[in-house]
């Protein structure tokens, strides 16, 4: 059930915007100097190997810097994550002319954390000032999630992938501050939205299998009892 306080934390989102080895000796062993600097020569090579590999693992940047992105010309439809924003100054837009103007404006969010967004076929551009990097995610993808805490001011996280479906509470939000959601999907309309709550104390929340995002600002840390 959506709350109505809940469905204002969009509203106000929009509001936001405005070498080689040694010769033999002559008992036939090795130069010891030689068999140390060919033994280091291969530890040099497969660490270089290793870093090598591990930057091929790491996700390209797609959409890098601020400004407006044409979709189709400068950026793909998709869904694209960007990740440590702790200053809470990443902010995004989804468009649908380039009007500028307040109705221009399909979906938004001022992100602390990490963020994920469906950019569509029929979005006009893609905004983006003072985010990380956006890398593409594939949207089939899943992964074997950790329980435990889950960082309360957070951002978003992809069920299945960074969060285990469960029960998960979160305690001494004082300040009414703590805003949860569940979401059907990364396109941040009024119709992603499964649930949400904005939490003054104690809060607790059943993360489904269905559920494809969760998404947590100003809460306290939220810890897995189920």
């Amino acid at each position: 059930m959506l709350t109505g306080i809940g469905a204002l934390v969009v509203i106000v989102a929009i509001g936001g915007a405005l070498g080689s080895g040694g010769s033999d000796g002559s008992d036939g062993s090795k130069d010891s100097a030689s068999v140390s600097a060919g033994s280091g020569s291969g530890s040099d090579s497969k660490a270089k190997g290793g870093d090598d590999a591990k930057k091929a693992e790491e996700p390209k940047v797609a959409i890098e810097g601020d400004g407006d992105f044409e979709v189709g010309a400068d950026v793909k439809p998709g869904t694209y994550k960007t990740a440590g924003n702790d200053d809470g100054m990443c902010y995004w837009e989804r468009l649908k002319d380039s009007k500028g103007e307040l109705e221009s404006i399909l979906a938004n969010d001022n992100v602390t954390g990490t963020s994920y967004v469906t950019i569509k076929t029929g979005d006009k551009l893609f905004k983006s000032s003072g985010c990380k990097g956006w890398t593409a995610v594939d949207e089939a993808a899943k992964g074997s999630p950790k329980g435990g805490d889950v960082k309360g001011d957070g951002g978003m996280f992809k069920v299945g992938v960074d969060i285990a479906p469960g029960t998960y509470k979160s305690s001494g939000n004082t300040d009414d501050m703590c805003y949860w959601e569940r979401a059907k999907d990364a396109e941040h309309g009024i119709d992603s939205i499964a649930a949400n709550e904005n939490v003054n104390g104690n809060g607790i929340v059943t993360i489904t299998a269905k559920d494809a995002y969760f998404k947590t600002t100003g809460c306290q840390d939220w810890k897995k009892t189920g």
